[in-house]
């Protein structure tokens, strides 16, 4: 990891420019450039030949044979896959599922409208959209937070078909883990296909998986490309960026704490970004030595070395002013405040996607099991956008009535503004409904 030192304005500029080069970490132009070329061949593919491309790339992407009439799982096969999850992990899906329902519940906006005494209303419908597709990565690696983390806020939004889509694995299954998660979380549908191939089939529909309104869900650098491109045909939840993590900590802190928060985000992959703001050298010396013990002896060791020797850094800062300064520029996905007194850090941060206080929140926490949605903005998108809801699953429909009297009141300013405009049809759309009921 980097140590940076901060004594002065000339510091400070140093790690901004460091922060920026975190914040931005993607691929370089050309392996963009040829990835998006990849991904555009294989969305044309997809919405052309339908079923037939999807099979074709599961061949060759994933390794497994599959025939369109292969994709859907069954409900004998879901079954199958759900008695194959020992008792006491459905339990615990069961009360995560629960504990995210309940917080994605208390979000949603009611409908509402307003009439006037001279007879006029005007509101918001706010109404669910009709389908969505939630992308679960697969293969070796499995996760089930991810799946209830992209239903569950679809289901409590009220979606109706719900199609979730999952890489299949060597022998051509989805993790039973993934499967009963799914089954709990409210999918209507299951399918055994993954990578841009899926993206395109849920945008543009086939004939067997169907077409959706929107698509969620983290993925590989091409599963991203995918969804960056049919964005426009559907909406999406986001360009997900890479793993993020920053940790305010004080004197107080204790390094053990403040090391394995940076270490679970570091073993996420190569690009996480993993940030330490304190005040204190002597903690900084000490989680430092604790990050170097604990990183070499474990399974991800050579994954979690290359994250923290690339965008991992300690930076000494004069004061917490200067520490809330710099989180707040570069907008982590997760801030984890450890501190004497975390909430009034907190109170101060308006750039972050998660924040976890205290020395007993560790990120997995929200990644797991409170409540608030894991999937969250990255790469500084938290500066202006915000974490997973189930009010990004509704929409908002304007709704307005206008009486004979309000209109006979406000026509000389709306025909004026149309004129103004120069929009002779608008102005003499009011007009005409004028001369009928004078």
């Amino acid at each position: 990891m980097k140590v940076f030192e901060i004594h002065n304005s000339d510091d400070i500029n140093k790690v901004r420019a460091f922060l920026e080069k975190c914040a931005s970490r993607i691929a370089a132009d050309g392996e963009d450039e040829s990835r998006e070329a990849a991904v555009r061949a294989i969305i044309h593919a997809v919405r052309d030949q339908g079923d037939a491309a999807v099979s074709e790339y599961t061949k060759r992407f994933d390794g497994v044979d599959l025939s369109a009439s292969q994709f859907e799982l069954t409900p004998k096969d879901i079954d199958a896959a759900i008695n194959q999850v020992p008792k006491h992990v459905i339990a615990m899906l069961e009360r995560a599922q629960e504990n995210i329902r309940a917080f994605h519940a208390r979000n949603l906006r009611e409908s509402w409208e307003e009439s006037a005494a001279d007879g006029s209303m005007y509101g918001q419908r706010i109404t669910p959209i009709e389908s969505a597709g939630v992308y679960v990565p697969g293969g070796k690696a499995f996760y089930p937070s991810s799946v209830l983390m992209n239903i569950v806020p679809a289901r409590v939004a009220g979606v109706k078909e719900i199609s979730m889509v999952s890489p299949p694995s060597y022998n051509g299954s989805v993790h039973p883990a993934v499967v009963a998660a799914a089954k709990l979380a409210g999918a209507t549908r299951i399918f055994r296909v993954g990578g841009a191939q899926a993206i395109a089939a849920l945008a543009f529909g086939t004939d067997t998986i169907p077409a959706v309104v929107k698509i969620t869900g983290p993925g590989n650098a091409y599963v991203t490309k995918a969804k960056a491109l049919v964005r426009g045909a559907v909406d999406i939840d986001s360009e997900a960026g890479p793993s993020e993590v920053a940790v305010i900590a004080d004197a107080k802190a204790n390094p053990h704490h403040v090391a394995a928060e940076l270490l679970a985000q570091a073993e996420h992959d190569e690009d996480a970004m993993c940030l330490l703001f304190t005040p204190s050298k002597e903690l900084a010396k000490a989680t430092l030595k604790r990050v170097r013990e604990r990183a070499a002896k474990m399974v991800r060791a050579e994954i979690i070395t290359k994250s923290l020797e690339r965008f991992g850094a300690v930076i000494i800062v004069p004061d917490m002013d200067a520490a809330i300064a710099l989180v707040n520029f570069v907008a982590p996905e997760h801030l984890s405040v450890q501190t004497e007194y975390a909430q009034r850090i907190a109170d101060k941060i308006i750039n972050a996607g998660a924040i976890m206080l205290g020395a007993m929140t560790p990120v997995a926490v929200g990644d797991y099991y409170a409540g608030p949605n894991h999937i969250l903005p990255t790469m500084r998108r938290a500066r202006y956008s915000s974490p997973l809801s189930a009010e990004d699953f509704r929409k908002v429909t304007n709704v307005m009535f206008y009486s004979r009297e309000r209109l006979l009141r406000d026509a000389h300013d709306i025909e004026e503004m149309a004129s103004l405009e120069g929009l002779e049809a608008h102005a003499e759309s009011v007009t005409v409904r004028i001369k009928d009921v004078r």
